[in-house]
């Protein structure tokens, strides 16, 4: 099996669940809604939209919005709460035809995405498919270094190390009910790894912000001195 079949049945088993543990910590970061082009009117593409709370605030923020994820349980969640977007279950990093077709103003991911890609170049690619000239790409995540560093502030982690991680379970929520059966296959992306995709795939960086926290996580007390976000900003050139 794919890892990113497994990844699909890990969401599927506790999307809902998840929705409810984290009712009120989900949607877009004020640092990262500070840094939205204006959207309304605008064609915006939301890659791995989980279970649609950020979906729902771009479009009330005028965005015509296309959410994607891969889990159909996301998608099933999502439409129920942005009934007005549409959506697409699909492996963001082969995105169906008709998204590739350079018809969206900005897409749009963000709070934990990076780590379930394995082909970053293929996601990148994508991104750029999917974007007009002149589109945007808003791109935030927790910062690579966060990943590394533990609740003390002493680094613990191989900053350079590419293996798989699989796992079972989930640690930024509390599941409720049944223990998590599925797998999940993630994957470490350094910073300049990201970056560079994007640049390889043809987009130009506009800028790269670094942050102490701009929205919680499971382990965010850590030293505020270590990086804990980033949001990264690329346009695909008019020319």
């Amino acid at each position: 099996m794919e890892p990113t079949e497994h990844n699909r049945r890990a969401w599927d088993e506790v999307h809902r669940r998840r929705t409810e543990a984290m009712v009120g910590q989900l949607g877009i970061p004020a640092a990262v809604r500070e840094r939205l082009p204006e959207i309304a009117g605008k064609h915006v593409l939301h890659l791995q939209c989980a279970t649609g709370e950020s979906t729902a605030q771009l479009v009330e923020l005028g965005g015509l919005v296309t959410g994607v994820d891969v889990s159909s349980e996301a998608i099933a969640i999502a439409q129920e709460r942005a009934p007005t977007a549409a959506f697409v279950q699909s492996d963001v990093q082969q995105l169906p035809l008709q998204l590739e077709r350079g018809r969206f103003d900005l897409v749009y991911t963000g709070g934990g995405v990076f780590h379930w890609l394995q082909d970053l170049d293929a996601w990148a690619r994508g991104v750029t498919s999917a974007l007009k000239p002149d589109g945007t790409l808003l791109a935030y995540d927790d910062h690579p270094v966060s990943a590394c560093v533990d609740m003390t502030g002493h680094w613990r982690e191989d900053y350079f190390d590419e293996q798989p991680l699989v796992s079972t379970g989930w640690r930024h929520f509390e599941l409720r009910g049944d223990p998590a059966q599925e797998q999940k296959h993630e994957r470490f992306w350094r910073l300049g790894q990201i970056v560079s995709a994007v640049a390889d795939a043809g987009l130009v960086v506009r800028s790269l912000d670094e942050f102490p926290t701009i929205y919680k996580t499971y382990w965010r007390e850590k030293d505020p001195r270590v990086p804990g976000q980033f949001v990264l900003i690329a346009v695909k050139s008019g020319r």
